[in-house]
């Protein structure tokens, strides 16, 4: 027994207390930050994965850092100050790493993140996935923990698809645009949210599950193709009569997004209320060049590192000639698919000996060359990968013979 002052606790009722406060700590353990980077550390990690991008790792990094240190358990904060969160909106084209960009943020801050795509949902009733679904999505990436899920990151893929229609002669409603819009609104503001935990599926008594969207942190993306020229008729806007004074067009630079406003993305579909609950506006450039040369060869886990290592799985040694890395990212900025286009046309190179090597124990390197890039273009070249091969066992011992006797 444990004796106290008028109280008596038996030993299974210390050990059993001691296991729920050890279960409690461990909880806390597992869902706060060991150390809460500053916006320079993460924006350093960041460069090691992902290249260029420069204004885009630094919203992202002060967002990131802002967000956690608000809902810190371990931060003594003063309550009558209540801070708002600050969801995310990034722009830019296909293939420029937005995606990359999230995904890399979660691994640094260790929280649970789901990537859900927008052109899949739909208003509750209809045909697809509810909002909710993408808390679930979530919530099975925290491995149930609801409590983890709560502190997580979701990035919404594909945003400018939910675009309201406009002029539109249909009289169906807009479930997958606006209507979707209008359903998210409560959920990136913060809201306590019943979700479904049978992959969605609704059954009258089964019991839902309940989170506290407030502090999860939402990344909203999308390539928004047309925005541009939304913005330049803006920028660009002339009077007309005879009295009108004239202006002269100004002159449109590539980093058009940087003079982007709200009342843009609300001429594009999306409704007020949608755009206010993502405060943060970031935008990611198109790659130059340069930027696919580095994203291919420099990056932690650059493509060609990447099969390089592959390779080295079956012995093999591949390296790539310097014009040959000059004519993929050629070829690539050509097509217009960002870094997506590295990786098609390195797959494609490399095909054909991949689908070899692991029946032929006698090869030791793979050179890529610039004429086997060319042949993407031109088949009629027919330029297959310079292939080194081991020196045959029997040729080996005739050699080693010759040697001998020559010696």
């Amino acid at each position: 027994m444990v004796t106290g002052t008028g109280v008596n606790i038996c030993d299974g009722c210390h050990t059993l207390c001691g296991e729920i406060l050890k279960e409690e700590y461990d909880h806390l353990e597992k869902i706060r930050l060991k150390k809460l980077p500053t916006p320079r550390e993460i924006t350093a990690h960041l460069d090691q994965y992902v290249v260029g991008q420069k204004e885009a790792k630094r919203a992202l990094s002060v967002a990131v850092y802002n967000h956690y240190k608000r809902i810190s358990p371990f931060i003594l904060k003063d309550e009558a100050v209540e801070i708002a969160k600050s969801n995310v909106l990034l722009l830019g084209p296909t293939g420029t790493g937005k995606t990359f960009l999230a995904q890399t943020l979660a691994r640094i801050m260790d929280v649970p993140f789901a990537i859900v795509d927008a052109t899949s949902l739909t208003e509750a009733g209809y045909i697809g996935e509810d909002v909710e679904s993408i808390l679930l999505r979530l919530i099975q990436n925290a491995d149930g923990d609801v409590e983890a899920a709560q502190r997580g990151i979701i990035y919404i893929d594909e945003i400018d698809k939910l675009a309201r229609r406009q002029d539109s002669a249909s009289l169906t409603r807009d479930v997958s645009g606006e209507g979707v819009q209008q359903g998210l609104l409560k959920i990136l503001e913060g809201t306590t949210a019943s979700v479904q935990p049978n992959n969605g599926r609704k059954h009258p008594k089964q019991e839902f599950i309940q989170i506290d969207t407030s502090n999860i942190l939402f990344i909203a993306s999308g390539a928004f193709s047309g925005l541009e020229e939304v913005v330049e008729e803006r920028l660009n806007k002339t009077s007309v009569g005879f009295g009108a004074p004239i202006k002269k067009a100004k002159s449109i630079g590539t980093h058009i997004f940087k003079q982007l406003e709200t009342e843009d993305l609300h001429k594009y579909g999306m409704i007020p209320e949608f755009i206010g609950r993502l405060p943060i506006i970031s935008f990611v450039n198109a790659l130059s060049v340069d930027d696919l040369a580095h994203i291919l060869t420099e990056p932690k886990n650059a493509i060609i590192k990447q099969y390089k290592q592959l390779f080295n799985y079956d012995n093999v040694t591949l390296r790539f000639e310097p014009e040959a890395i000059k004519s993929i990212v050629e070829l690539a900025h050509k097509r217009g698919n960002g870094a997506r286009g590295l990786r098609s046309i390195v797959e494609r190179i490399l095909e054909p000996i991949m689908y070899e090597i692991p029946s032929n124990n006698d090869i030791t390197d793979v050179i890529i060359t610039d004429e086997c890039v060319a042949a993407l273009e031109n088949p009629e070249l027919e330029v297959e990968p310079k292939i080194i091969y081991k020196l045959p066992e029997k040729q080996k011992s005739t050699l080693l013979t010759a040697l001998t006797g020559t010696i």
